[in-house]
Order: C-alpha cells, then structure tokens, then sequence
C-alpha cells in the first residue's frame, strides 16, 4: 500500500486558536502524533503518558493529550501523541475511526463509512 498526505486542522479544546498541516496517513498507528511544539503553542494539555512501540521494536513514553482535530470541515475531540520536533505528522487509526474514515489506497485518499453498531442489531428468533 501506498503512503500520502491529507492537510487537516488542529485546534485547542475551545476552537479558539488553529493552525493546519499536512500529515502523513498512517493506519499502523494507534494515534496521531503531532509536534509537541505545535500542540503546546495551541495550549493543548497533556493529560497522560503512554508506552508506544515503534516499528523497530524499541519501546518509547510519549505525552498524550486530547485536542480538536477538523477534517473535510468535521470537526471531533481525537486523542494526540506530543511527538519530537522533527517527526512527521500522523494521521492515525483512532483519528481515523473516530471521523468514520477509512483509506483507499489506490486513489489516495480518505473515504467516508458507516459506523457499526452490530451490539444493538436484533437476534433471530428461533
């Protein structure tokens, strides 16, 4: 699969400040990773540490807050990583999921799903 990039929003908590990049799609994380400079000029909190493993194996501790996240002019609270200056933006699965977003590769780009709820459908009666 190919990789590409989608340009989206990042905003603090209130909507209040802003600032769009592009960032790198990429399904095999859990979470998206921003510049901890970028996050922390919104003010975005972090809230929490969490253990990530990397592709290579090693084990890393990054802060992780919540902030505002607009794509295709939706809007949504997502969980974001507070990333080294110098890596490339992530898009991640759980942003992704959260948009009811899915990837097509082929045309490079995002496309839009359903959600499910599969919990709530009605069993047979027998």
């Amino acid at each position: 699969m190919g990789t590409f990039q989608v340009n989206i929003v990042v905003g603090d908590l209130y909507g209040e400040r802003y600032e769009a990049m592009d960032t790198l799609v990429d399904t095999g994380s859990t979470y998206s990773t921003l510049p901890g400079s970028v996050l922390r000029r919104l003010g975005v909190p972090a809230d929490r540490q969490v253990e990530f493993e990397l592709a290579d194996g090693r084990i890393v501790k990054h802060d992780v807050g919540q902030t505002r996240v607009r794509i295709d002019g939706q809007s949504n609270i997502v969980p974001v990583v507070f990333a080294d200056e110098g890596s490339e933006p992530l898009l991640g699965a759980v942003t992704l999921e959260i948009f009811l977003l899915t990837v097509d590769p082929v045309r490079q780009r995002l496309v839009p799903v359903r959600g499910l709820l599969m919990a709530l459908a009605r069993k047979p009666t027998v």
